[in-house]
Order: structure tokens, then sequence, then C-alpha cells
């Protein structure tokens, strides 16, 4: 009897053991792990079906393992590729919103030209008839040069503008004493006149001062479009370290190795390993909010003083009303002409022109009522475009700094801020301890999770500041109304040059809220170009250090 009880209980125990044995192997099974490898296009032959010894392993967790020596080192690529992947997504999002606003600006620039040289040929070949036509060739030029500014640049617009006063003077002049025959010489006398004559009135130093300050605010907030997709373009192609790479590892798969396949990186430490890899792009934060504000500002100034719309848009009318007031006040203007610079002489009889009183030139132009005005070039207008951008910018500001907690926002990449116990901490299924690093390359000498050379700046960062500095100095520029590319380009004895860049009381009082390093500038025009010179300065030292420092650093 004893011994039949015995065998029950050796019985008994064999059962327990075999299924304690099952519940063993079943445990230590790699099967999800193994097929989660095979479904990222690997071969299913690197991956143990069972745990083995992990002694191999270089960056994971020794101990058992699902991951073979292969796995570890597909794997490591695979969470560079993964890292990549997440951060140019991110990056491609901003890039095609600046690359399509600044399509969008481009196209309703260049249609809005366009359409006011189209607009000023048919109202001229209508108002004037033949002699328009015959002296169509200075306006063709005018809306040339103009053009040609906005796509090179190389144009000094109050140059231009001058000489197209002056030809057309010399055209007007002609025409309404068209019974005398002036020499070179003697039309160069009447262009020494001009400014004490004003034969045009107030129209031509009205629209130098507005068509200045409106294509160079509209040239400049283009560039600016231009150059943010560019920067962002550059910054988007992440090259990561050896030690990058080793943490993005040991984040992202490393758990796969411990049969952990549902368990995601914890946000801290995922923060973490994404600050040490985009320590370089977190230094270009400073110098991308600066350009966003300079952005922001010449924003303003194109939906109010220096809107180019509305200074093209009746710039037809504007001309005619110059030509009309030369017509009317035709008689003194030659007068005092003949005075200065002598009696002309007539020409013979059968030579003599048709007089002005026959032409065509009593016709005026009925200019457009604001509430009017058609929404044309580009299909939009540009209140509508510049709205649209501004909340883009303002979008767009802290992009680099929040980059990291944008990238571990991402699913793919983290646990969710609330899931901070059942999280992956680089060894095990376990709250996170360590305190998040701040941004930015000098801030990571203290990271726990990536080794980074905080001695060493990322020449093609270097390079995107040097950029956006020299984008933002010229957004200053063209918010003050100065022509960015020639800065002494006018000399308005009124105040109301290009230099000053403010057309109504509030504006000066406007700019020193808003913008920084302009404390202490009158609103008189040489003023506010001499400070402009005076701040490019040190920007150009600044500028001239960095070049430096990126030269010295690629001789090494």
């Amino acid at each position: 009897m004893a011994r039949l009880g015995l065998l029950a209980l050796l019985c008994t125990l064999a059962a327990l053991s075999a299924s304690l044995l099952a519940e063993e192997l079943k445990s230590k099974s790699c099967s999800e792990v193994r097929r989660l490898y095979v479904s990222k296009g690997f071969n299913k032959n690197d991956a143990p079906l069972y745990e083995i010894n992990g002694d191999h392993l270089k960056i994971c967790p020794q101990g058992y393992t699902c991951c073979s020596q292969e796995m570890e080192e597909k794997y490591s690529l695979q969470s560079k590729d993964d890292f990549k992947s997440v951060v140019t997504e991110q990056c491609n999002h901003l890039q095609a919103i600046f690359a399509s606003r600044y399509k969008k600006f481009d196209e309703f620039f260049k249609e809005l030209l366009e359409n006011a040289e189209k607009s000023l040929n048919d109202m001229f070949v209508k108002t004037y008839g033949h002699l328009y036509m015959q002296n169509s060739e200075l306006f063709k030029d005018l809306f040339v040069e103009l053009k040609r500014y906005y796509v090179a640049g190389n144009v000094n617009l109050e140059e231009m503008l001058n000489d197209f006063w002056a030809r057309l003077l010399e055209r007007m002049f002609r025409l309404v004493n068209s019974q005398y025959h002036f020499t070179d010489e003697y039309l160069e006398c009447v262009s020494k006149y001009t400014e004490q004559l004003k034969p045009f009135g107030d129209v031509p130093r009205k629209l130098k001062l507005q068509v200045t300050r409106a294509f160079v605010a509209a040239r400049t907030f283009a560039q600016g479009l231009a150059v943010a997709r560019d920067v962002v373009s550059k910054v988007s192609v992440v090259n990561p370290t050896a030690q990058c790479t080793q943490a993005l590892l040991k984040m992202i798969y490393c758990s796969h190795c411990r049969g952990l396949v549902t368990v995601k990186p914890c946000y801290n430490y995922c923060s973490n390993i994404m600050r040490g890899c985009l320590a370089n792009q977190g230094d270009l934060d400073l110098e991308w909010n600066n350009f966003i504000d300079a952005m922001l500002m010449v924003a303003e100034r194109l939906e109010g003083p220096f809107n180019i719309e509305s200074v093209m848009d009746p710039i037809d009318v504007k001309i005619s009303d110059a030509i009309m007031n030369m017509q009317d006040n035709s008689v003194q203007v030659s007068q005092k002409v003949f005075q200065g610079c002598g009696p002309p002489k007539p020409l013979p009889a059968g030579r003599i022109s048709r007089s002005i009183s026959e032409s065509a030139f009593s016709a005026r132009f009925r200019p457009y009522h604001p509430d009017q005005r058609p929404t044309t070039a580009a299909g939009t207008s540009l209140d509508r475009l510049v709205t649209d951008v501004k909340e883009k910018l303002k979008q767009a500001k802290k992009f680099w700094s929040s980059l990291p907690s944008t990238v571990c926002n991402d699913e793919r990449m983290a646990a969710g801020n609330g899931n901070e116990d059942d999280c992956w901490n680089g060894k095990g299924k376990s709250r996170y301890l360590f305190a998040v690093t701040g941004n930015g390359l000098a801030n990571q000498g203290n990271n726990p999770e990536v080794q980074v050379d905080t001695s060493k700046a990322d020449i093609l960062i270097l390079r995107q500041i040097m950029a956006l500095r020299v984008m933002t100095s010229k957004m200053k520029n063209a918010y003050n109304g100065n022509d960015v590319d020639f800065f002494d380009i006018s000399d308005e004895s009124s105040g109301e040059g290009s230099g000053s860049g403010c057309e109504y009381q509030q504006c000066t009082s406007e700019f020193e809220s808003n913008a920084t390093d302009h404390s202490g500038k009158s609103a008189n025009e040489k003023a506010a170009s001499a400070g402009a010179q005076a701040e490019a300065k040190p920007y150009l030292l600044t500028v001239l250090c960095l070049l430096f420092f990126v030269v010295q650093r690629e001789w090494r």
C-alpha cells in the first residue's frame, strides 16, 4: 500500500515537472520576434526559434536573447533608417509648406506685373492712341526693369525710375513744343530743371517711394520663403553618428531581443536620444526664430504701406496723372525752361509737327475704387496670400527645438507620456529614471543615452545659420524700406525716402516695439539709412568669423 502511495506521488511530481518544463519552453519561444523580423524583409534563418545565450551581443543587453549577431547588425541599420525616415517626414512637411507658398507668391508677383503692364498698354492705346504707340518702348522698358529686379535683384530701383521719368520728360517736352527743334544738349539742360519745375507734379516722388518699398519688401519676402525652404531641405538630411546609431538600436529594437515586441520606448528615454542625435539641429533654433520674426514683420508691411498690389494695380492711372499734369502746366514749364536754357530753334514751316492740342491727350483715366479692385494675379490677392503665409510662419517657429519631441510623439518611436511604467527604458520594461537634457550641442555633455562631441559644431548647420542670419538682416532692411542691395539709394529731403520705411506716424513706435537692434533711430531717412549700415558692420564681423571657423575646420 505504501509503495502504491509513493508511486502515485512520483507520477504527480513528474506530471507537474513536465507541465512546468513545457511552460518554460513556451516562455522562451522567439516566434513573435522571428515573425516581426521576417516582416521587415530579413532572412528568417538569422532568427532563432528559441532564446539563446546573448554573449555575442555588442549593444543590446546580454543574457538569454531572441537576437543573433546578424539580427543585431541588421537591426542597427534598420534603426538608423527608421530615425532618418521619421525626421525626414517631419521636415518634408515643413519644407513642402515653404516650397508651395514660395511658388504661389512667385506666381502671384510675376502675374501681377504682367497684368499691370497689360492694363497700362490697353488703356494707353485707348487713351493716347498713335502717340503712345510711338513711345511704347519707354513703358515696356519700365516693366522689363521691374521684372529684372524681382528675378535678379541687380537693378537700382531709384536710378531706374529716375531714368524713366527723365526719358518721359524728354518725349513730353518735345510733344508739347513740337514746333521747335531740340538738340541732345538742350534736353540735358531741360533735365536740370526737373526737380525745380516738377513738370509731373508730385507723382514721380510718391511713386518712386511706393514702388521701391513695395518691390524691396515683396522680393525679400519671396527670397525669405525660398531660403526657409532650402534650409529645411538641407537640414532634413540627417546622418546619425556611430554613438547615435547605437543609442537608436538600443531604444528601438533591443526590446525585441528580450521578447518585448509590444513594449514601446519610454517617452523621456526617447527624448534624451533624440536631443543627442539632433543636437546640431537644435542649434538652428535661435537664428531660425529670429528669421521667422523678421519674416512676420515684413509680412505686416506687405499688408500695409508696402502693399505691392495696391502700388501696381493703379500704376497706369498714376503715370497718366503725371502726363496730364505735364500737359496742364506745359506753358509755364516751357517758359521757365526757355528762360534758363535759352530760346530753342523753330522747325522749318513744313516740318512743324501737329500741335499737342490736336492729339488725344485730353482723355483721362478713371481710377479703380478700392472695393472694385479685381482679384487677378495667381487667382488670389496679396492680403489672402500673406495671411496664409503668416499663419504658417507662426506654426514653424521653434520647429528645431521641438523636433525631438515631435519625433517622440510619433507612435512608431515611443510610448505616450502617460505610459511611464510599462515602457522600455533601454534595459527592461520599467520607468525611465533619468532627467531629460536640454536642446542644442552645448547641453549634451551630460546626456545619459548618447555620447556627443560638444566641441565640434556641424559645418552644414553653421552654413544654414549663416544663410538665415543674412536673410534676417535683409528682412530688417526691407522692413525699414531700405533696398537690401543698395543701402543708400534714396535722399528724400522730406524724410519719407526709402531709408525711413514709415508712411504713417505710428511707424516709428511700431518698429521700436517689434524689432531688435534698431533703437535710437529717428524718422529721418538719412538717419535710418546710416543705422542700417551701422547694424551691418557687427553682422559682417560675425559672418567673417563664421567663415574663418568653417574654413579652419575643413583644412583640418
